[in-house]
């Protein structure tokens, strides 16, 4: 992803990092089974052998990247909770605010996102446990008194994660919006509905 053309040789953490962003695109373009090793090395500039320096196998980068995806969702969502005690006025700002790194992570690595939600074959797995930890923030932040007590948050949960995986499966189709915009809008929607005022 915007590292090809290197010269052969790279060293060390460099190298790694090539190969990892070359599989990145390769895994998410073409699947797990159609990504070749030999394509990722040719891509990369470096040998065979180079790969096997820093994965055991294409399963182990491939997992590699499983891991890296579900660890940054798991991040976002911890940081997204919201504590008790928030001025209501602002609310909004500050759901938006916990929203907006998951659509930057999803703009800025496209192929990651698409390996964790789309490829993977452990991905409805993955979706599961982010619906439960986004319940786990909603249930807290309804008990906090954000949300309406009526409300089941674990259908709210699921149409979160729904909405997600639509915007990585769809992203490239629609006109570019800064990460902030698209969490505002969600934002708005959940907030405030659809209805015309």
């Amino acid at each position: 992803m915007g590292q090809r053309g290197r010269k052969k040789g790279a060293s060390g953490e460099q190298s790694r990092g090539l190969l990892l962003s070359i599989a990145t695109e390769e895994f998410a373009l073409r699947g797990y089974h159609e990504t070749k090793i030999s394509s990722i090395v040719e891509k990369a500039g470096v040998t065979q052998p180079t790969f096997y320096l820093y994965f055991e196998n294409k399963e182990a980068l491939f997992q590699e990247l499983v891991h890296l995806f579900r660890s940054r969702l798991s991040e976002y969502t911890q940081k997204s909770r919201l504590e008790p005690g928030i001025e209501k006025t602002l609310i909004r700002q500050r759901i938006a605010g916990g929203l907006t790194p998951f659509f930057r992570f999803f703009i800025e690595e496209p192929h990651l996102a698409s390996i964790g939600f789309l490829v993977a074959p452990q991905a409805a797995e993955i979706k599961d446990q982010l619906a439960d930890q986004i319940l786990a923030n909603l249930i807290s932040e309804q008990q906090a008194g954000y949300f309406r007590e009526d409300l089941d948050m674990g259908i709210v949960a699921d149409s979160l994660v729904g909405m997600m995986e639509r915007f990585i499966a769809t992203q490239k189709a629609r006109a570019n919006k800064e990460p902030e915009v698209l969490a505002d809008e969600v934002v708005r929607l959940f907030l405030y509905g659809i209805a015309a005022p």
